[in-house]
């Protein structure tokens, strides 16, 4: 499918008010094709993971435009949004976020029970998504009990089973090892690849974001041009997270 899946105009978000606030994106135009693959890179308190909240629907800016397949999200009910984010979304987190005393079945069946699935085509549908992954043994036990590449494969389920148009990935191999990891980019590259769906990688991994189609290169709440010569304007990790720019400051916003 060609065009537009995601687009950002203008995206401003300040944490706080007034003297004490700080400006984690400071103006980001952004725009991600159906079935690319792209890296959000920058150091700690540059903005990537806010760019990812902002994109995926979890935050809203503060000043500026998100739009999914052209439709401006601010044109949405926050029903109407949580819907989209759960039918359209898949996301996977360095810290896995899996309920560790539920089974692993019950972990991968999550976002489907909440888009009211009935029961018998929850099991169906995350036993197929954890054979695909090799994990299909694992079903019965305690998410607990896992391994970090397992409990990763858990997550990288849980994320496919609405079978989304996007995966977001915050991180997804920095609790892993080299080995591990290199498994796991392997997994969403093949599904990028295979399946079409849309990756958008936050990472400080240069090989992972080598991987990716192109490059968002964050500084200091603006994007800039990075080794790979991608331009735009962008910025921070959140309130408290790494930083940002205090509202007022040279450089700063508003």
């Amino acid at each position: 499918m060609a065009g537009l899946v995601l687009e950002a105009e203008d995206l401003v978000r300040v944490y706080g008010r007034g003297d004490t606030g700080c400006a984690a994106l400071r103006g980001v135009d952004v725009r991600v094709e159906h079935g690319e693959s792209v890296a959000v890179v920058g150091k700690s308190g540059s903005g990537k993971s806010t760019l990812m909240h902002l994109l995926a629907l979890l935050e809203a800016p503060t000043r500026g435009r998100v739009a999914l397949q052209g439709r401006s999200s601010a044109s949405m009910t926050a029903r109407e949004v949580n819907a989209l984010r759960n039918a359209m979304f898949g996301f996977v987190f360095q810290q896995f976020y899996l309920v560790p005393d539920q089974s692993v079945l019950d972990n991968v069946m999550l976002p489907l029970k909440i888009a009211g699935v009935r029961a018998g085509t929850r099991r169906r549908r995350a036993l197929e998504v954890l054979e695909r992954l090799e994990m299909a043994e694992k079903a019965p036990g305690r998410a607990v009990d896992l391994s970090g590449g397992q409990k990763q494969r858990v997550a990288i389920a849980r994320a496919l089973v609405n079978e989304p148009a996007v995966i977001f990935a915050d991180e997804p191999t920095g609790n892993l090892d080299s080995a591990t990891g290199a498994v796991v980019q392997d997994i969403l590259f093949d599904l990028n690849r295979e399946r079409g769906i849309t990756l958008v990688v936050v990472t400080h991994d240069e090989d992972l974001a080598a991987r990716c189609d192109r490059r968002v290169h964050l500084r200091d709440g603006l994007v800039v041009d990075g080794p790979t010569g991608v331009g735009g304007r962008a910025g921070a990790d959140g309130p408290g997270a790494d930083g940002g720019i205090p509202v007022g400051v040279s450089g700063g916003v508003l």
